[in-house]
C-alpha cells in the first residue's frame, strides 16, 4: 500500500491534500445537484451485489454504515431489510436528497435511517461499533496518501467478524491514472480503477476477503442496480 509521496503526519497528509484540486466538498454538491443528469446510480436501485448478499442470509441484521452514501439508496435497502443504517456522506446536497427519499420510504424503514455529513476521514464512532460498513463507489475517490487511513478506519469500525461489502472501478471504469499519476495531474480524474491484485494487496492485510468479482447487469427491470466495469468485494473482521 506504498504510495509515491508517503506522508506520516497529519500536517504532511495535507499538504498532499492541496495538490489536489477540485476533491473538495463543492465539487460533490455540484455532482448531485444535478439530477436530471443521465446518472444510473441517481436512480433508487440498490447495488445488486450488496441484495446478493442480503437474499444469501450470510448478513443478518444489525447496525449499518453506509459510506459515501449519495442519495441513500444502498442505506434505505439496508433499513428496508431490517438493519439500523447511518449513512455518510461529504455533501450536503447529498444528504439532503438521501433524507427526502428517506421520507418516501416505509415508515419503519424511514425510522431506522440516520444520516450524517461529513467527510468519511474525519467520522468517529466507537471501535467495533457497526456489524455491516458498506461502500459503493467512495474508495475510488479516496486520494492515494489517504488510502492507508481510510482502510484502517474501516477495519477498526467493523464489530469482530463484522462484515464490509465494496463497489469500486475496475481499470476500465476508472480515470486510467496510477497513483503517481495523481499527484502529476492534481487529480484523481473522476475516480482511481484497481486490478483484482491491487484489491486484495490494499484490503488483506486487515480483513478476511471472502470474493471479488466484477458486478453483474442485471435486466432492467430487476429493481437493481449493476454495471459490469465495477469489481464487488466482500470481507470480514476475523
Amino acid at each position: 500500500m506504498n504510495t509515491p509521496f508517503p506522508a506520516s503526519t497529519e500536517a504532511e497528509l495535507k499538504a498532499l491534500d492541496a495538490l489536489l484540486l477540485g476533491q473538495g466538498q463543492d465539487r460533490w454538491d455540484t455532482f448531485y445537484a444535478q439530477r436530471a443528469r443521465p446518472c444510473e446510480f441517481f436512480g433508487g436501485a440498490p447495488d445488486e451485489s450488496l441484495d446478493a448478499w442480503l437474499q444469501s442470509g450470510v448478513l443478518k441484521a444489525g447496525r449499518a454504515l453506509d459510506l459515501g452514501c449519495g442519495n441513500g439508496r444502498n442505506a434505505i435497502h439496508l433499513a428496508r431489510a431490517g438493519f439500523v443504517v447511518e449513512g455518510l456522506d461529504y455533501s450536503p446536497t447529498a444528504i439532503a436528497w438521501a433524507q427526502e427519499r428517506a421520507l418516501e420510504a416505509q415508515a419503519q424503514a424511514q425510522a431506522r435511517l440516520t444520516w450524517h455529513c461529513q467527510s468519511v476521514l474525519d467520522f468517529k464512532a466507537a471501535p467495533g461499533s457497526y456489524d455491516l460498513v458498506y461502500d459503493s463507489g467512495c474508495f475510488h475517490h479516496i486520494a492515494p496518501h489517504r488510502r492507508p487511513q481510510y482502510i484502517a478506519a474501516v477495519g477498526t469500525l467493523l464489530k469482530p467478524g463484522g462484515w464490509f461489502g465494496l463497489t469500486c472501478f475496475r481499470p476500465e471504469g476508472g480515470s486510467g491514472y496510477s497513483d503517481a499519476e495523481v499527484y502529476q495531474h492534481r487529480s484523481l480524474g473522476g475516480g482511481l480503477g484497481f486490478t483484482e491484485d491491487q484489491l486484495r494487496e490494499h484490503w488483506s492485510g486487515s480483513l478476511q476477503i471472502h470474493s471479488i468479482r466484477p458486478m453483474t447487469e442485471p435486466a432492467p427491470d430487476s429493481g437493481l442496480f449493476g454495471k459490469s466495469f465495477l469489481w464487488t468485494l466482500w470481507a470480514q473482521r476475523a
